[in-house]
Protein backbone atom coordinates (compact mmCIF):
# COMPACT_ATOMS: atom_id res chain seq x y z
CA UNK A 1 0.00 0.00 0.00
CA UNK A 2 0.59 3.55 -0.94
CA UNK A 3 1.21 7.00 1.18
CA UNK A 4 1.69 9.84 -1.48
CA UNK A 5 4.74 11.39 -2.10
CA UNK A 6 4.38 15.47 -1.02
CA UNK A 7 7.57 17.90 -1.04
CA UNK A 8 8.08 20.23 2.09
CA UNK A 9 6.34 22.75 0.73
CA UNK A 10 3.57 20.84 -0.14
CA UNK A 11 3.26 18.74 3.16
CA UNK A 12 3.11 22.59 5.18
CA UNK A 13 0.94 23.78 3.12
CA UNK A 14 -1.74 20.69 3.25
CA UNK A 15 -1.29 20.36 6.27
CA UNK A 16 -2.12 24.54 6.82
CA UNK A 17 -4.82 24.95 4.42
CA UNK A 18 -6.31 21.24 3.15
CA UNK A 19 -9.12 19.79 4.95
CA UNK A 20 -10.61 16.41 4.00
CA UNK A 21 -13.67 16.38 2.79
CA UNK A 22 -16.15 13.17 2.68
CA UNK A 23 -15.99 11.76 -0.84
CA UNK A 24 -19.19 12.76 -3.08
CA UNK A 25 -21.95 10.22 -2.79
CA UNK A 26 -21.96 8.04 -5.93
CA UNK A 27 -25.11 9.32 -7.11
CA UNK A 28 -22.93 12.52 -7.62
CA UNK A 29 -20.26 11.03 -8.80
CA UNK A 30 -21.64 8.53 -11.07
CA UNK A 31 -25.19 9.67 -11.65
CA UNK A 32 -24.91 10.09 -15.24
CA UNK A 33 -23.53 6.17 -15.98
CA UNK A 34 -25.55 3.43 -16.70
CA UNK A 35 -24.96 0.05 -14.60
CA UNK A 36 -26.59 -1.79 -17.87
CA UNK A 37 -24.05 -0.14 -20.06
CA UNK A 38 -19.78 -1.66 -20.49
CA UNK A 39 -17.54 1.00 -20.10
CA UNK A 40 -13.50 0.75 -21.02
CA UNK A 41 -11.67 1.84 -17.42
CA UNK A 42 -8.05 3.73 -18.01
CA UNK A 43 -6.24 1.78 -14.68
CA UNK A 44 -2.34 3.19 -14.16
CA UNK A 45 -2.16 0.73 -11.04
CA UNK A 46 -1.92 4.28 -8.76
CA UNK A 47 -4.20 5.26 -6.15
CA UNK A 48 -6.78 7.45 -8.43
CA UNK A 49 -7.41 4.69 -10.97
CA UNK A 50 -7.51 1.86 -8.09
CA UNK A 51 -10.12 3.95 -6.43
CA UNK A 52 -12.27 4.91 -9.60
CA UNK A 53 -12.48 0.82 -10.04
CA UNK A 54 -13.77 0.49 -6.44
CA UNK A 55 -16.04 3.17 -6.52
CA UNK A 56 -17.44 2.04 -9.69
CA UNK A 57 -18.21 -1.23 -8.10
CA UNK A 58 -19.91 0.22 -5.38
CA UNK A 59 -21.65 2.27 -7.35
CA UNK A 60 -23.12 -0.37 -9.29
CA UNK A 61 -21.45 0.03 -12.16
CA UNK A 62 -19.69 -3.10 -13.01
CA UNK A 63 -19.45 -3.64 -16.62
CA UNK A 64 -16.24 -2.74 -16.33
CA UNK A 65 -13.26 -3.28 -19.14
CA UNK A 66 -9.73 -2.64 -17.41
CA UNK A 67 -7.11 -1.45 -19.90
CA UNK A 68 -3.92 -0.83 -18.25
CA UNK A 69 -0.67 0.23 -21.04
CA UNK A 70 3.29 -0.50 -19.69
CA UNK A 71 5.12 2.34 -21.29
CA UNK A 72 8.24 0.61 -20.54
CA UNK A 73 9.89 3.67 -18.86
CA UNK A 74 10.52 2.75 -15.34
CA UNK A 75 11.94 -0.35 -15.50
CA UNK A 76 11.17 -3.68 -13.35
CA UNK A 77 8.49 -1.06 -11.55
CA UNK A 78 6.34 -0.77 -15.09
CA UNK A 79 6.23 -4.82 -15.06
CA UNK A 80 5.05 -4.35 -11.57
CA UNK A 81 2.81 -1.96 -12.00
CA UNK A 82 1.26 -4.06 -14.82
CA UNK A 83 1.36 -7.37 -12.48
CA UNK A 84 -0.17 -5.26 -9.80
CA UNK A 85 -3.42 -4.43 -12.43
CA UNK A 86 -3.66 -7.87 -13.65
CA UNK A 87 -4.05 -9.54 -10.19
CA UNK A 88 -6.30 -6.45 -9.24
CA UNK A 89 -8.59 -7.51 -11.95
CA UNK A 90 -8.31 -11.30 -11.36
CA UNK A 91 -9.89 -10.47 -7.34
CA UNK A 92 -12.33 -8.39 -8.82
CA UNK A 93 -13.37 -10.83 -11.63
CA UNK A 94 -12.89 -8.11 -14.15
CA UNK A 95 -11.82 -8.52 -17.78
CA UNK A 96 -8.36 -7.63 -18.24
CA UNK A 97 -6.78 -5.77 -21.41
CA UNK A 98 -3.17 -4.36 -21.63
CA UNK A 99 -0.19 -3.74 -23.97
CA UNK A 100 3.49 -2.72 -23.42
CA UNK A 101 5.01 -0.11 -25.58
CA UNK A 102 8.58 1.56 -25.99
CA UNK A 103 7.53 4.72 -25.38
CA UNK A 104 10.88 6.35 -25.75
CA UNK A 105 11.84 4.59 -28.69
CA UNK A 106 8.18 5.96 -30.36
CA UNK A 107 8.67 9.34 -28.85
CA UNK A 108 11.74 9.60 -31.21
CA UNK A 109 10.26 8.09 -34.18
CA UNK A 110 7.42 10.67 -34.06
CA UNK A 111 9.23 13.92 -32.69
CA UNK A 112 7.39 14.34 -30.09
CA UNK A 113 7.83 14.72 -26.30
CA UNK A 114 7.81 11.56 -24.34
CA UNK A 115 4.39 12.73 -22.16
CA UNK A 116 3.07 13.82 -25.91
CA UNK A 117 3.57 10.36 -27.23
CA UNK A 118 2.92 8.30 -24.28
CA UNK A 119 -0.96 10.20 -24.63
CA UNK A 120 -1.02 9.54 -27.74
CA UNK A 121 -0.58 5.71 -27.50
CA UNK A 122 -2.58 5.17 -24.96
CA UNK A 123 -5.20 6.66 -26.94
CA UNK A 124 -4.49 4.81 -29.71
CA UNK A 125 -4.53 1.55 -27.61
CA UNK A 126 -7.86 2.56 -25.80
CA UNK A 127 -9.45 2.85 -29.77
CA UNK A 128 -7.79 -0.48 -30.39
CA UNK A 129 -9.48 -1.79 -27.05
CA UNK A 130 -13.04 0.16 -27.94
CA UNK A 131 -13.23 -1.79 -31.39
CA UNK A 132 -12.29 -5.34 -30.23
CA UNK A 133 -15.15 -4.98 -27.91
CA UNK A 134 -17.41 -2.42 -29.63
CA UNK A 135 -17.47 -0.09 -26.38
CA UNK A 136 -16.78 3.93 -27.13
CA UNK A 137 -17.00 4.76 -23.40
CA UNK A 138 -13.54 5.34 -22.02
CA UNK A 139 -13.74 6.22 -18.11
CA UNK A 140 -10.52 8.13 -16.49
CA UNK A 141 -8.91 9.32 -13.34
CA UNK A 142 -8.69 12.47 -13.75
CA UNK A 143 -9.51 14.67 -10.73
CA UNK A 144 -10.33 18.28 -9.36
CA UNK A 145 -5.72 18.55 -8.40
CA UNK A 146 -5.15 16.98 -11.79
CA UNK A 147 -7.59 19.97 -13.27
CA UNK A 148 -5.71 22.67 -11.88
CA UNK A 149 -2.59 22.02 -12.59
CA UNK A 150 -4.24 21.80 -16.44
CA UNK A 151 -5.40 24.80 -16.00
CA UNK A 152 -2.46 26.51 -14.59
CA UNK A 153 -0.41 25.02 -17.95
CA UNK A 154 -3.20 25.90 -20.27
CA UNK A 155 -2.73 29.59 -19.03
CA UNK A 156 0.94 29.42 -19.17
CA UNK A 157 0.99 28.26 -23.09
CA UNK A 158 -1.13 30.63 -24.05
CA UNK A 159 -4.85 29.48 -24.19
CA UNK A 160 -7.81 31.86 -23.82
CA UNK A 161 -8.93 31.71 -20.51
CA UNK A 162 -8.82 28.55 -17.45
CA UNK A 163 -8.86 25.56 -19.89
CA UNK A 164 -9.30 22.70 -18.24
CA UNK A 165 -10.32 18.97 -19.22
CA UNK A 166 -14.13 18.26 -19.71
CA UNK A 167 -16.10 15.55 -17.74
CA UNK A 168 -17.06 14.08 -21.12
CA UNK A 169 -15.20 14.56 -24.43
CA UNK A 170 -15.28 12.78 -28.18
CA UNK A 171 -12.27 11.96 -29.50
CA UNK A 172 -11.45 10.41 -32.77
CA UNK A 173 -8.60 8.36 -33.09
CA UNK A 174 -8.30 7.09 -36.47
CA UNK A 175 -11.82 5.76 -37.67
CA UNK A 176 -13.02 4.75 -33.98
CA UNK A 177 -14.86 7.40 -31.52
CA UNK A 178 -14.46 7.49 -28.36
CA UNK A 179 -16.34 9.03 -25.37
CA UNK A 180 -14.25 9.82 -22.33
CA UNK A 181 -15.84 10.39 -19.36
CA UNK A 182 -14.05 11.95 -15.98
CA UNK A 183 -16.05 11.61 -13.10
CA UNK A 184 -13.99 12.51 -10.63
CA UNK A 185 -12.85 16.15 -11.64
CA UNK A 186 -14.86 17.25 -8.45
CA UNK A 187 -13.16 14.66 -6.22
CA UNK A 188 -10.07 15.88 -4.65
CA UNK A 189 -6.46 13.92 -5.04
CA UNK A 190 -6.33 13.76 -1.27
CA UNK A 191 -9.94 11.84 -0.67
CA UNK A 192 -9.46 9.41 -3.63
CA UNK A 193 -6.39 8.18 -1.47
CA UNK A 194 -8.48 8.65 2.46
CA UNK A 195 -11.25 6.62 0.73
CA UNK A 196 -8.20 4.04 -0.43
CA UNK A 197 -6.63 3.58 3.31
CA UNK A 198 -10.09 3.84 5.25
CA UNK A 199 -11.02 0.39 3.54
CA UNK A 200 -7.66 -0.82 3.27
CA UNK A 201 -7.31 -1.00 -0.69
CA UNK A 202 -3.83 -1.51 -2.29
CA UNK A 203 -2.25 0.80 -5.16
CA UNK A 204 1.12 0.97 -6.66
CA UNK A 205 3.01 4.62 -5.94
CA UNK A 206 5.16 6.05 -9.45
CA UNK A 207 8.21 7.43 -7.66
CA UNK A 208 8.39 9.70 -10.62
CA UNK A 209 5.69 11.52 -9.70
CA UNK A 210 7.53 12.45 -7.06
CA UNK A 211 10.97 14.11 -9.27
CA UNK A 212 9.80 18.04 -10.30
CA UNK A 213 11.44 17.24 -13.92
CA UNK A 214 8.41 16.55 -16.35
CA UNK A 215 6.14 19.94 -16.28
CA UNK A 216 2.98 18.05 -14.82
CA UNK A 217 5.13 17.43 -11.76
CA UNK A 218 6.73 21.12 -11.35
CA UNK A 219 3.20 21.86 -11.62
CA UNK A 220 1.90 19.90 -8.83
CA UNK A 221 5.01 19.81 -6.55
CA UNK A 222 6.29 23.14 -6.65
CA UNK A 223 3.81 25.52 -8.45
CA UNK A 224 0.82 25.04 -6.78
CA UNK A 225 2.08 24.52 -3.59
CA UNK A 226 4.28 28.12 -3.55
CA UNK A 227 1.04 29.42 -4.76
CA UNK A 228 -0.83 27.99 -1.67
CA UNK A 229 1.97 29.59 0.62
CA UNK A 230 1.85 33.03 -1.20
CA UNK A 231 -2.30 32.92 -1.14
CA UNK A 232 -2.55 31.90 2.33
CA UNK A 233 -4.99 29.39 1.16
CA UNK A 234 -5.61 26.50 -1.13
CA UNK A 235 -5.76 27.74 -4.47
CA UNK A 236 -7.32 24.47 -6.24
CA UNK A 237 -10.80 25.54 -5.13
CA UNK A 238 -10.36 28.94 -6.85
CA UNK A 239 -9.19 28.26 -9.84
CA UNK A 240 -12.18 25.38 -10.50
CA UNK A 241 -14.32 28.02 -9.59
CA UNK A 242 -12.92 30.24 -12.42
CA UNK A 243 -13.30 26.68 -14.77
CA UNK A 244 -17.11 27.79 -14.04
CA UNK A 245 -17.06 31.00 -15.04
CA UNK A 246 -15.29 30.04 -18.29
CA UNK A 247 -18.11 27.83 -18.73
CA UNK A 248 -20.44 30.63 -18.37
CA UNK A 249 -18.62 32.81 -20.83
CA UNK A 250 -18.83 29.47 -23.52
CA UNK A 251 -22.41 29.91 -23.11
CA UNK A 252 -22.30 33.54 -23.89
CA UNK A 253 -19.92 33.03 -26.84
CA UNK A 254 -22.10 30.66 -28.25
CA UNK A 255 -24.82 32.35 -28.53
CA UNK A 256 -23.15 35.27 -29.82
CA UNK A 257 -22.09 33.29 -32.72
CA UNK A 258 -25.43 31.97 -33.34
CA UNK A 259 -26.55 35.75 -33.94
CA UNK A 260 -23.54 36.63 -36.00
CA UNK A 261 -23.89 34.27 -38.90
CA UNK A 262 -20.16 34.70 -39.64
CA UNK A 263 -20.50 32.08 -42.34
CA UNK A 264 -21.21 32.03 -45.73
CA UNK A 265 -23.36 28.59 -47.58
CA UNK A 266 -20.44 27.63 -48.37
CA UNK A 267 -18.67 27.49 -44.97
CA UNK A 268 -16.53 30.85 -45.62
CA UNK A 269 -15.96 33.38 -43.37
CA UNK A 270 -17.85 36.71 -44.43
CA UNK A 271 -15.53 39.37 -44.36
CA UNK A 272 -18.31 41.97 -44.75
CA UNK A 273 -20.16 40.87 -41.74
CA UNK A 274 -16.77 40.90 -39.67
CA UNK A 275 -15.73 43.84 -40.26
CA UNK A 276 -18.60 45.21 -38.48
CA UNK A 277 -18.22 43.82 -35.49
CA UNK A 278 -15.84 44.47 -32.57
CA UNK A 279 -12.51 43.46 -32.59
CA UNK A 280 -13.43 40.96 -29.33
CA UNK A 281 -16.33 39.00 -31.35
CA UNK A 282 -14.43 39.08 -34.31
CA UNK A 283 -11.20 37.09 -32.23
CA UNK A 284 -14.62 34.68 -30.96
CA UNK A 285 -15.37 34.04 -34.43
CA UNK A 286 -11.74 33.20 -35.74
CA UNK A 287 -11.32 31.34 -32.83
CA UNK A 288 -14.69 28.75 -33.25
CA UNK A 289 -13.46 28.30 -36.68
CA UNK A 290 -10.37 27.46 -36.26
CA UNK A 291 -11.44 25.30 -33.47
CA UNK A 292 -13.98 23.77 -36.18
CA UNK A 293 -10.83 22.97 -38.27
CA UNK A 294 -9.21 21.39 -35.29
CA UNK A 295 -6.22 24.08 -35.48
CA UNK A 296 -3.99 23.03 -31.98
CA UNK A 297 -3.19 25.43 -30.10
CA UNK A 298 -5.02 29.17 -30.54
CA UNK A 299 -3.07 31.79 -29.10
CA UNK A 300 -4.23 35.33 -28.86
CA UNK A 301 -1.30 36.68 -31.10
CA UNK A 302 -2.40 34.23 -33.31
CA UNK A 303 -5.90 35.41 -33.55
CA UNK A 304 -4.61 39.27 -33.56
CA UNK A 305 -2.84 37.68 -36.67
CA UNK A 306 -6.24 36.51 -38.18
CA UNK A 307 -7.36 39.63 -37.95
CA UNK A 308 -5.01 41.18 -39.99
CA UNK A 309 -6.84 39.40 -42.92
CA UNK A 310 -10.10 42.35 -41.98
CA UNK A 311 -7.79 45.21 -41.55
CA UNK A 312 -4.62 44.99 -43.96
CA UNK A 313 -5.40 44.89 -47.35
CA UNK A 314 -1.61 43.90 -47.87
CA UNK A 315 -2.16 40.63 -46.17
CA UNK A 316 -3.81 37.99 -47.86
CA UNK A 317 -2.90 34.87 -45.85
CA UNK A 318 -2.11 34.01 -42.32
CA UNK A 319 0.06 30.94 -41.46
CA UNK A 320 -1.78 28.46 -39.15
CA UNK A 321 0.14 25.69 -36.66
CA UNK A 322 0.72 22.57 -38.70
CA UNK A 323 1.61 23.92 -42.06
CA UNK A 324 -2.24 25.16 -42.55
CA UNK A 325 -3.52 28.48 -43.25
CA UNK A 326 -6.02 30.98 -43.97
CA UNK A 327 -6.57 32.90 -47.25
CA UNK A 328 -8.70 35.75 -48.47
CA UNK A 329 -9.99 36.31 -51.74
CA UNK A 330 -13.31 38.09 -53.42
CA UNK A 331 -14.61 39.41 -49.54
CA UNK A 332 -14.20 35.51 -48.34
CA UNK A 333 -11.92 33.88 -45.93
CA UNK A 334 -11.31 30.23 -46.08
CA UNK A 335 -8.85 27.87 -43.84
CA UNK A 336 -6.66 25.83 -46.19
CA UNK A 337 -4.93 22.21 -45.66
CA UNK A 338 -1.05 22.08 -46.31
CA UNK A 339 -1.62 19.22 -48.31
Amino acid sequence: MGIPHKSRIAKRIARRYLGVVPLPTRKILFEQLSPRRRYLVGVSGGADSVALVHLLLEAGVKRLIICHVDHRLRGKDSTADARFVEVLCRKLALPYCSTRIDVKKMATERGESIETAARHLRHEFFASVAREHRCPRLLLAHHADDQAETMLWNLVRGSHGLKGMSAKQHLSIGSQKLEVIRPLLSTRRQELRDYLLEHQMAWREDASNAVPRATRNRMRLEVLPLLCDVARRDVTPLLLQQEKAQDDQQVLDSWALEQIHALDPQGRLHVPVLKNLPPALQRLVFRDYLQQHRCGSISRDLLDRCLLLLNDANIHCVNLPGGHFLRRKAGRIIWQSAS
